[in-house]
């Protein structure tokens, strides 16, 4: 069977209940409804189940009640119960047997101790109906509900007082603050225990708040935080609706008012007074001034500013903090000005338009400044002096003149005049101490030193320790005292065989006179070539014979007829066959070019041996039957050889007929007519002399060269023993014709003969 509740609050009528419901002392009890609907007490039940013989008592019970004895809150009963003692009920669920305790014979429910809703505000148990003999159900069990009925006993709490907020000074009326929250532990859809109501206990002339919403207000406009900045508020919440009765609590709140730019800026004073040395540097502090401002922060940030007066830029004026500095910004002269005055403004920099109405946010006052007399010391009529004095003038020459007067009396009789020993430690310079009058000590040299500079002291007689400095700056003028020089050391070359007043690009020189003119420095420079006046004499044809001239030049200054002699080096060196010279260092090379050239050179060579040396080793490594020269090697062989007369084992024909080898061709062509084969052998041999000793790129060492062929036409006839038959004694003096004919070269292997 399927079961239901029907809760009925104490105060719904008992006319809409079925008709069986009764009424006891306990309160109103019902029997279960069999199919019904409605509404009661503002909860809807719906329920369809079958019969049953369950009759329900009381479903509540009132918190904190307390009594001497348990309570009886309700009975069971079913009509199974034949009141004969065999029914037996039995409790279970939420405080069965502690809380609620049931009588096993007529189902009475009691309540054991006062219960508090705010812990806990139903109960859910179980009721069976049991043969106490078999122990059977009598029917099914069944769930009902015992609800706990509240009571106003929970005051208002406010969980997150104390409160502080803040609000702007000056708000209109109504301005919102801050809002309150209150809580009531009561049940809220009972009666009125947990319906709050808020008021003001403390800070009503100030303030207001919502009595529903708890939200705090402003209740007076213009609120200045100038002359009040705290307010304390003390708010009250009160359940029953604020009725009389109801429980409350309260709560604080501390409202700050924060602060806008209202208040202008204002003097301490409008007029004040300052004094100032006379002596006074620029920078140095005068006076300080101050303002006040009621506001804060950036708010009571103050601007102060020199208003265009007599006093133009003398003076400066910055802030720090709430005062202002007035600072010297230009020297004072008392003789000159005794006494300025001027106004100040200050003003906030950021000003809140609503508040234009309480006036200007601005200031003003005024400051006089009296400049007091003091010694001072000499003034000079300028800060720097520039003077100038010719080189070479006599000593006792005039270079200028300094002039000072005493600021204090404008005399200038009171100042004596001397130079700076430390500025002038050689004592080149003099001075007059009476009119300031600058003489040479010596005679001034331009090209040793061109500028001077001095420190000139004035004092003034009266008083010593009242002294000025100036500088003075003395530029030494040029004269035309010094001969042209060459600018450099000049180098050339030329070729043995060069004719006289030959100029080619090897023999160019160009030569470079420097001359130093008064006033400005400048650079005048000459161009000449060196001509060969005189024939050379040749030279040896050897490597080492290089002749060194040392040709003087003679300089001369056209307009002041100075003099100076220098020195050209020309390398004289044999040259070859049409005129090309031998290797030599290019002119115009300085010695450390050509020692860094031979170095290079001389460590390529180095080098290259190097390789050589390591490729010969590993060659002997990998062949050591090789010899360096494969046409020494020595060839062994079984056969013997027949001699001379031995013609079959070689063919000479196919040598002769060979073509001319590479040494042959070098020879000169022979034409018809021209020199015979003496002269240009000679004239070859003296090729190949020239090139081994002048040509770097021929081995340093002799060679022999070998001729695969000795060639046809020669009167001397052949060298060889190929063709010799043995019988050549006759041909001796022919043979030695031939070698005088070509020249002393020969003259021993003509000599020798067939030899």
């Amino acid at each position: 069977a399927v079961y239901g509740v029907v809760l009925i609050p104490f105060s719904c009528s008992k006319d809409v209940l079925n008709p069986q419901i009764q009424e006891n002392s306990a309160g109103l009890v019902f029997e279960e409804l069999e199919e019904e609907e409605g509404t009661l007490g503002g909860i809807l039940a719906v329920r369809s189940r079958s019969r049953r013989s369950w009759i329900w008592n009381q479903f509540f019970v009132i918190e904190e009640y307390a009594g001497p004895e348990p309570v009886l809150i309700g009975r069971l009963h079913t009509d199974m119960d034949r009141n004969d003692g065999r029914t037996k009920y039995v409790l279970r669920g939420e405080g069965a047997g502690s809380v609620f305790v049931i009588d096993e014979k007529t189902g009475n429910i009691h309540v054991t101790k006062p219960l508090d809703r705010e812990e806990k505000d139903e109960y859910r148990l179980i009721a069976t109906a049991t043969d106490r003999q078999t122990d059977r159900a009598l029917e099914p069990s069944s769930q009902f509900i015992i609800r706990v009925q509240d009571i106003n006993d929970n005051p208002p709490v406010f969980d997150q007082g104390p409160y502080i907020a803040t609000v702007p000074e000056m708000e209109n009326i109504g301005t919102s603050i801050i809002q309150v929250t209150a809580t009531d532990a009561d049940d809220p859809t009972y009666g009125n225990s947990a319906k709050l109501v808020y008021t003001l206990v403390q800070g009503q002339q100030y303030f207001s708040v919502d009595p529903q919403t708890g939200i705090l207000r402003t209740a007076v406009p213009d609120m200045d935080r100038e002359r009040q900045d705290t307010y304390l508020v003390v708010l009250q919440a009160k359940d029953m609706g604020g009725h009389l009765g109801g429980l409350s609590g309260t709560t604080t709140v501390t409202v700050k008012l924060t602060d806008v730019n209202d208040s202008p800026p204002r003097f301490t004073q409008s007029t004040w007074s300052f004094s100032v040395s006379e002596l006074a540097i620029p920078g140095a502090e005068i006076g300080r001034i101050s303002a006040t401002d009621a506001d804060l922060g950036e708010n009571a940030r103050l601007v102060y500013t020199i208003l265009d007066g007599e006093s133009g830029d003398t003076f400066n004026i910055t802030a720090v903090n709430q005062e202002a500095v007035i600072t010297l910004n230009k020297p004072v002269d008392y003789e000159s000005r005794s006494s300025y005055s001027f106004s100040v403004e200050v003003m906030n920099p950021i000003v809140d338009p609503r508040f234009l109405r309480l006036g200007a946010f601005k200031d003003r006052a005024t400051v006089r400044v009296a400049v007091l007399d003091a010694d001072e010391p000499p003034k000079f009529s300028r800060s720097r002096y520039l003077m100038d004095v010719s080189e070479n003038c006599p000593p006792a020459c005039t270079v200028g003149r300094v002039s000072a007067i005493d600021p204090d009396t404008g005399l200038t009789n009171n100042i004596r005049f001397s130079i700076d020993p430390q500025s002038d430690s050689e004592a080149v310079f003099r001075i007059t101490p009476d009119t300031g009058l600058i003489t040479t000590a010596v005679e001034l040299d331009r090209e040793r030193e061109h500028w001077h500079n001095i420190t000139v002291i004035a004092t003034q007689r009266d008083n010593p320790s009242q002294v000025s400095r100036v500088l003075v700056a003395i530029e030494t003028l040029d004269l035309n005292d010094n001969a042209p020089e060459l600018d450099r050391q000049y180098t050339t070359a030329m070729c043995d065989s060069s004719k006289i007043g030959q100029v080619s690009s090897v023999i160019h020189c160009k030569i470079t006179c420097c001359f130093k003119l008064s006033k400005t420095y400048c650079v005048i420079k000459h161009f000449t070539r060196c001509f060969l006046l005189s024939q050379l004499l040749p030279l040896s044809r050897s490597a080492s014979s290089t002749l060194t001239m040392y040709v003087p030049l003679v300089l001369r200054d056209g307009t002041s007829g100075l003099t100076s002699t220098g020195t050209v080096t020309v390398s004289v060196c044999p040259c070859l066959k049409g005129g090309a010279r031998s290797t030599l260092p290019s002119p115009g090379l300085s010695t450390a070019a050509l020692l860094a050239i031979l170095a290079c050179v001389a460590t390529l060579l180095a080098v290259s041996a190097l390789s050589l040396s390591l490729r010969r080793q590993k060659r002997d490594s990998l062949s050591p039957l090789e010899e360096d020269d494969v046409r020494e090697n020595i060839i062994t062989y079984d056969d013997e050889g027949g001699g001379e007369a031995d013609t079959a084992a070689f063919d000479i024909a196919a040598l002769q007929s060979a073509p001319h080898s590479s040494r042959t061709r070098d020879l000169p062509p022979r034409n018809p007519g021209g020199p015979s084969l003496a002269l240009r052998v000679g004239e070859f041999l003296r090729l190949r002399l020239a090139q081994v000793t002048f040509d770097p790129s021929q081995p340093p060492y002799d060679s022999v060269q070998v001729y695969g062929l000795e060639g046809t036409g020669s009167r001397a006839g052949s060298l060889s023993s190929l063709e010799s038959d043995g019988d050549k004694d006759g041909d001796k003096d022919d043979w030695g014709a031939g070698m005088e004919e070509w020249g002393p070269q020969f003259e021993n292997l003509g000599r020798g003969g067939s030899d």
